[in-house]
């Protein structure tokens, strides 16, 4: 008999709504900004679960949600099979012990006034591991290690690395406390092209290593494509498709996520000059004003009447590809 493992990550019908007011002395409630709006998504032991869309989609936001940055407004998070939505105190302290997290900006998400030894250790410290302080030391010296960059380094400063060795150092940091899962929010796309590279094939590495699970949220799809297995598509805060990464990129569903595709140059020029194109018009639509029916009815060629009335749900089409569109 065959035991089911469990998801490292299970979210049923996120939401997160942020109120918006006006007035200074007189406030009143304008309404509301719905980044997540209803998303569902797990992650399964050592996979990597890619989250891409446009700025202001609301990926960034599920993220922080998970790890509880921002209060989420309704829905359920379980982490290993345990119910973490409505953690706080030391049980939410507990729960961050397991997950690590990895920043877009690696410059601005380090402490400019603490050496390398000191950003690294600061979970350690928090989490009451490795109380010892040349146990602690020795760890962190093999965490630079690991991370590909010189155990001698650990008294230097976060302006004394170039950008892709302090990605490495927030890496560093992240898989510190021996996490489960990991939550990196664009980690390559402050960097140069070539040094992507190297901070992609050292998350790689890492995974393998470590049994570690990731959420890679991201708008560049051919990165997203390298490191993912499966593939989440969001626009205005809902999911528009989720499958496979072959699912996602050899046989896309969703009119936004051709669009984001024919958006991905080719290398080849005779293969980019015969490509179709699908082209998006317009701007994203305000999230504290989103469309009726399917939220992206305003920019969708396949748009009709039945769209602007009718909320599309994320249905299964095939075995593990899910498309949240009437006309597919």
């Amino acid at each position: 008999m065959t035991t089911e493992v469990k998801p490292v990550l299970e979210i049923r019908d996120l939401k997160v709504h942020f109120q918006v007011n006006r007035g200074i002395v007189f406030v009143r409630n304008k309404g509301s900004v719905k980044a997540v709006d209803g998303v569902s998504l797990k992650i399964d032991p050592r996979e990597t679960l890619g989250l891409v869309g446009e700025s202001g989609s609301g990926k960034t936001t599920v993220g922080k949600a998970v790890i509880r940055l921002v209060n989420p407004t309704d829905g359920e998070i379980d982490f290993q099979g345990e119910r973490v939505s409505g953690l706080s105190g030391g049980a939410l302290r507990e729960f961050r012990k397991r997950v690590g997290v990895v920043f877009q900006d690696p410059f601005g998400s380090l402490d400019p006034r603490m050496s390398a030894e000191r950003i690294i250790a600061e979970p350690l410290v928090t989490h009451g591991l490795y109380p010892d302080k040349d146990e602690r030391r020795k760890r962190v010296r093999d965490l630079l290690e690991i991370v590909g960059l010189n155990a001698n380094m650990s008294d230097r400063y976060p302006h004394e690395f170039s950008g892709g060795q302090r990605q490495r150092l927030g890496i560093a940091r992240a898989i510190a406390s021996d996490p489960a899962l990991i939550i990196l929010d664009e980690p390559v796309s402050a960097l140069d092209v070539s040094i992507q590279a190297q901070v992609v094939n050292l998350l790689d590495e890492l995974q393998k290593e470590f049994n570690m699970a990731y959420l890679f949220i991201a708008h560049d799809l051919s990165v997203v494509r390298h490191v993912s297995d499966r593939v989440a598509v969001m626009y205005l805060g809902k999911l528009m498709e989720v499958g496979t990464k072959e699912d996602i990129y050899e046989n896309p569903l969703h009119p936004y996520t051709k669009a984001l595709l024919s958006a991905v140059p080719v290398p080849d020029p005779e293969i980019e000059s015969g490509r179709d194109r699908t082209i998006l018009y317009g701007d994203i639509p305000s999230p504290t004003n989103p469309p009726s029916g399917c939220v992206f009815r305003t920019r969708c060629p396949l748009a009709d009447e039945e769209c602007a009335t009718t909320v599309p749900p994320l249905r299964e089409v095939s075995p593990g590809k899910n498309v949240a569109c009437i006309k597919v």
